[in-house]
């Protein structure tokens, strides 16, 4: 008699299924708790479960390249549930997931590499996006004081199609700054955050592709991480 052995359980990422996508408009469309307590099976199945895979094979893919992010693969992953506390805005759960990685592995550190999955629209983000008063001085004043040099990653950022975000900008240059209105990096000096961004296609989404998408947006971000990592440390010198 025949011996049927049994194909070994996938581990792996595989892709994001049409019910991660489901799940989520259902949640758009019925955001109480109610009927989230009635679907959160599906979400951990469908939405945590594929994330937290993705996370993993990212995370060793990245180390394998000596790329300096990481995170938990469980902890990196941001909650479902919104904080109403100061927001007009009521609903309880977001309608999309999103998890984060740092050069520390934790998630409040500056510098990170963002995976967002929505129905709406699938992306990946590096930067330096919500920094405090000080980080944003430090920055721009790494950028101010040597141009040159900025510029120079940014034309190796738009070689890889990445170009800053500049849908939150000053409309006037900061104070300190004004007499560099007339330089290259006038712009940037503006800037209330420092981001880059990916749109990633459907299709890539849903397979293993995404894993290696990812990690290639990271190498080619990380020039950019490297110079504000590296600004940042006027601020903390223990940090590299």
């Amino acid at each position: 008699m025949a011996v049927h052995r049994s194909r070994p359980p996938v581990t792996g990422f595989t892709g994001f299924p049409p019910a991660t996508f489901a799940f989520l408009t259902g949640l758009a469309a019925n955001n109480n708790r109610e009927w989230f307590t009635a679907n959160k099976a599906t979400y951990e199945k469908s939405v945590l479960a594929p994330f937290q895979l993705l996370l993993a094979d990212v995370i060793s893919a990245l180390a394998e390249k000596e790329i300096p992010l990481a995170g938990d693969p469980k902890k990196a992953i941001f909650r479902i549930y919104r904080d109403v506390r100061f927001s007009k805005e009521k609903l309880p759960y977001k309608t999309h997931a999103g998890a984060v990685l740092t050069r520390d592995g934790i998630k409040g550190a500056s510098g990170i590499l963002y995976i967002h999955i929505d129905p709406a629209g699938c992306w990946l983000a590096a930067g330096f996006h919500n920094p405090d008063p000080e980080q944003l001085g430090a920055i721009r004043e790494a950028i101010y004081i040597d141009p040159p040099r900025f510029e120079a990653i940014r034309t190796e950022l738009a070689g890889t199609g990445l170009v800053l975000d500049a849908t939150e900008s000053l409309s006037r240059m900061p104070r300190d700054y004004q007499d560099a209105a007339g330089s290259p990096v006038a712009d940037v000096l503006r800037l209330k955050r420092f981001v880059v961004r990916r749109t990633l296609a459907p299709e890539t989404v849903a397979g293993p592709a995404l894993i290696g998408e990812t990690v290639a947006f990271a190498a080619d971000a990380l020039p950019f991480l490297r110079f504000g990592w590296q600004a940042l440390t006027v601020l903390d010198p223990t940090a590299v």
